[in-house]
């Protein structure tokens, strides 16, 4: 591999180690590789191969095209659908927290209260999910057939807030209410727009100024309650 590219790729990983929040031995365990050989690979003592780049790829739902070119989104613009069966009643392990609250609930008065340890109903533990993540209820339509009503999604705020992955599905939190919507581009670079898969709901035009968080959707959790 050319060793500017390979720089590039490095830098990529370190990116995502700490947008992930994980340090070096906890990054190999994600994506199993020996941690000596991770640190060779990262200080570029040893040449990384489709085997190495497809494990970050497969184990983190990561885009190929952006680990190896830098275009694209450094994750599908579609989080990763989970089939969440039962909620464990305490923590094991690297459990992630599960609220009974609503993340498109009205006339709130912000991530506190969302995050309140006294709504915390369960645990859930599923591969791949990051440590930072806290899941949470959705309800409405306006995300169908994306994130159904009922649906929970696993959300997590940004080491750097300013960053926008455009086209990526976030929680918005403005003044009155939340709203769970792809947030694009927008042609004035002091507004972004709030985009529904649902089309039976128009685009949103937001100044960037009346956004208070943004916490990005990792995952869509799904309950199948059929017997």
């Amino acid at each position: 591999m050319d060793p500017n590219k390979n720089a590039e790729i490095i830098t990529r990983i370190k990116y995502l180690m700490k947008e992930m929040g994980l340090r070096q031995v906890q990054f190999a365990e994600r994506i199993g590789v020996d941690t000596s050989n991770l640190s060779k690979y990262l200080n570029a003592h040893m040449p990384m191969g489709d085997s190495f780049l497809n494990r970050i790829v497969v184990n983190l739902g990561v885009s190929k095209e952006w680990l190896l070119d830098g275009t694209d989104l450094p994750f599908g613009k579609v989080p990763a659908r989970i089939d969440l069966s039962d909620a464990l009643p305490h923590a094991a392990g690297n459990a992630t927290p599960v609220y009974d609250v609503d993340a498109t609930a009205g006339m709130v008065s912000g991530r506190n209260e969302l995050f309140d340890n006294g709504n915390i109903v369960g645990w859930v533990n599923l591969p791949n999910m990051n440590p930072n993540c806290r899941i949470v209820r959705v309800s409405g339509d306006s995300m169908a057939p994306v994130i159904m009503d009922g649906d929970f999604i696993a959300v997590r705020e940004m080491s750097n807030p300013t960053q926008i992955y455009w086209g990526q599905i976030y929680v918005v939190q403005l003044d009155d209410f939340r709203l769970v919507k792809y947030v694009r581009r927008h042609t004035d670079p002091n507004m972004v727009v709030l985009r529904s898969e649902n089309a039976n709901y128009d685009d949103m035009d937001v100044h960037r100024t009346d956004i208070h968080e943004m916490l990005l959707v990792q995952h869509i959790l799904h309950i199948n309650s059929r017997l």
